[in-house]
């Protein structure tokens, strides 16, 4: 007996859907997940990593504002943390962002950023974060005329007048390691600074990142001569992602597997101390 109308159309409906579900089966995926059938990543551009970071960008964290080298500390970081994602280099999109453009609420079109980013309870409310890459430690900044830019020792910094800011991780470190007989306190790092520049003390005492800048921004002929051994109540640096990011769980894998492997202890090494002659001071 031949198909009612209503019957034929309902078989040609359902021989039309077998046929769209059989040639959606075999078509390639057009999403940003660059993995829905393989379980590769999400990511902004599929099968790439985009990674971003600031313009300009300084050393040691980054070498000659390349972050495609590879070179320097948080360049040849994003390369590791790629390299864990299962990224080459070749993989990588670097574009560049604001400081804080990055951890403004908001979507974003890159996957991390690294900028030196303090871990705050503040701004993880606009963005998320990695576990730490790295924690900060204390620097000795000195003109290099000074007596105190020779120091290598921390006996030998003891007979300098070193300045350091109230109330701050530095001034705790500088009066652990130094005493208080030749501890010049002030109010602000700005203080300490002036004070330098003017000669009223040998040198200073501020964390790492902060010493960097100092000399290459603040000082005319300064130098970092050396640092303190990591200490509580360091500054934590973390990879930002945008809130919510489907990649913050696998990068913060990622750091801690570096962590644990030394990979991140090596960076430093290389990176912010041997390349930029700033030994840990004993």
């Amino acid at each position: 007996m031949p198909f009612a109308p209503s019957l034929r159309r309902a078989a040609t409906a359902v021989a039309a859907i077998a046929v769209v579900a059989s040639l959606a089966a075999c078509s390639p995926s057009t999403s940003t997940d660059a993995g829905s059938s393989d379980g590769a990543l999400q990511t902004v551009t599929a099968g790439k990593l985009t990674i971003a970071t600031g313009e300009p960008n300084y050393e040691p964290w980054f070498v000659d504002d390349d972050p495609s080298n590879g070179e320097g500390f948080e360049g040849a970081v994003a390369n590791a943390v790629a390299e864990q994602l299962g990224f080459s280099a070749d993989d990588i999109v670097w574009v560049r962002t604001t400081f804080d453009g990055a951890i403004a609420p908001g979507p974003k079109d890159w996957d991390i950023n690294l900028q030196q980013f303090s871990i705050t309870d503040d701004r993880k409310k606009a963005v998320d974060f990695s576990s730490p890459y790295y924690t900060t430690t204390q620097a000795v900044v000195a003109e290099s005329d000074s007596p105190a830019a020779s120091a290598t020792t921390i006996d030998e910094l003891k007979k300098a007048t070193v300045g350091v800011a109230s109330g701050t991780t530095s001034y705790t470190v500088a009066k652990a390691q130094l005493g208080e007989a030749n501890l010049s306190v002030f109010n602000s790092v700005d203080d300490v600074v002036l004070a330098l520049k003017g000669g009223q003390i040998d040198a200073m005492i501020t964390d790492l990142p902060g010493a960097f800048y100092v000399v290459g921004a603040q000082l005319d002929d300064g130098v970092v001569t050396g640092q303190f051994a990591e200490a509580d109540g360091g500054d934590e640096f973390g990879i930002v992602l945008p809130k919510g990011s489907a990649l913050t769980t696998s990068v913060t894998e990622a750091v801690d597997a570096l962590r644990e492997d030394g990979t991140l202890d090596e960076l430093q090494q290389k990176w912010l101390s041997d390349a930029v002659d700033v030994p840990v001071l004993k």
